[in-house]
């Protein structure tokens, strides 16, 4: 067993726990489709979690979003986000979002990135001009984004904020969302 198993294990072991009939896996067509909507290939881990653990409901404070979906979907945010008109661009090629954390703020993946970085998408302070500010690097892997969750040690957790490392600047937002314009 890998350790990408082991953490898709004990994922799927909390979501469970936390609901006892959750959502099924994502077929490998439905898969296939929502890569297709995208135009890009899914973070394999991100792809491993929908196709092996639940579509969505699982995760941390307001859970996964499903994949697709006529509500609010991974597939159905992002093409949403990269349609709004604008001068500047406000979304990256390749960062899907995976979930809303509630007043426009979103957890993103960027597919982009080997290790699928978890990027906070958190537009309340936006006063104009570029949208570089709104982003924030979460944590440097879905992988450890997740064992986070799973240890309850997020900076979303009430008993963990004091020593809950703060999601910080994004370095790249400003180059990914110029190679847009």
């Amino acid at each position: 067993m890998t350790e990408t198993d082991e953490l898709l294990r004990r994922v799927a072991t909390r979501a469970l726990s936390e609901s006892p009939h959750p959502p099924a896996p994502v077929p490998e067509a439905r898969l296939a489709d929502a890569e297709e909507r995208l135009g890009f290939p899914l973070h394999p881990l991100l792809a491993r979690l929908y196709r092996e653990v639940a579509d969505g409901g699982f995760g941390p404070d307001y859970r996964l979003l499903p994949l697709l979906g006529p509500d609010e979907s991974v597939v159905g945010e992002y093409l949403a986000r990269r349609e709004e008109p604008g001068e500047h661009p406000m979304w990256p090629e390749g960062v899907v979002p995976v979930l809303t954390w509630g007043c426009g703020m979103y957890a993103a993946v960027d597919c982009f990135d080997e290790n699928g970085q978890v990027l906070l998408f958190e537009p309340n302070a936006y006063a104009g001009g570029p949208w570089d500010g709104c982003w924030f690097h979460d944590s440097g892997s879905l992988a450890a984004w997740l064992g986070t969750w799973l240890a309850g040690t997020g900076w979303y957790e009430e008993d963990a904020r004091d020593g809950a490392a703060e999601p910080r600047a994004w370095d790249r937002a400003a180059s990914r969302l110029s190679a847009e314009a």
